[in-house]
């Protein structure tokens, strides 16, 4: 897939001020400081379309980015940030579940994974919940630059063996350096495959 165009669309704390479901959505989610926004912006080959930050926990809306006019990027908040309070947190968690668990036009979860880090009881937990929901989901493992590609295999390797205890298959994965353009194409020809059997949903208003 050509990225042709990619805009941001708008920022959402509230389910019911989403865009219509109409187009196929992907949403893009890990710990806090997983290199989401620079995935994001890799992915959409434009440099300042979801603001990086070095204060982990910056993203606190849903934010929707339309690219080729056809299909829309979802940042979510990320998990797992200790600063916020608890109140914010449970307000977050709340907030996240229900779009992911309601989005009708919701295709896929990509779950982002810190490459360099042994597998997280916080990230473990998220994918047993998303299996728990039916939900379909792929594994992004980000900042593949910062170690040697035998190292991030020993992390996929390990992470495999900890989801493996709840999980009878592993599910798809990619490996990506937003960096060195690492996973670009390869996230976006799975896209790609999954918006040629995207349905526009029925709403029961």
């Amino acid at each position: 897939m050509i990225v042709k165009s990619a805009e941001f669309i708008c920022s959402n704390t509230q389910i019911s001020k989403l865009p219509p479901p109409v187009k196929a959505e992907y949403a893009f989610i890990g710990r806090s400081n997983v290199g989401k926004s620079s995935l994001i912006n890799m992915l959409a080959g434009k440099k300042g379309l979801a603001k990086t930050s070095q204060t982990p926990g910056k993203t606190q809306l849903i934010n929707h980015f339309l690219v080729n006019d056809s299909w829309y990027i979802v940042d979510l908040p990320g998990y797992g940030y200790a600063r916020a309070s608890k109140t914010k947190k449970a307000d977050w968690s709340k907030f996240i579940h229900t779009y992911l668990d309601k989005r009708e036009s919701l295709q896929c979860v990509m779950v982002l994974i810190d490459s360099r880090l042994e597998p997280q009881k916080i990230d473990l937990e998220f994918c047993n919940w998303l299996g728990e929901k039916g939900l379909s989901f792929v594994l992004v493992f980000t900042k593949a630059d910062k170690q040697s590609s035998i190292k991030t295999d020993q992390s996929v390797a390990q992470f495999k063996k900890a989801l493996g205890q709840t999980f009878d298959e592993f599910p798809q994965y990619f490996i990506t350096s937003s960096e060195t353009q690492l996973g670009h194409d390869e996230v976006l020809n799975f896209i790609d495959e999954v918006n040629k059997h995207f349905v526009i949903p029925t709403i029961n208003i």
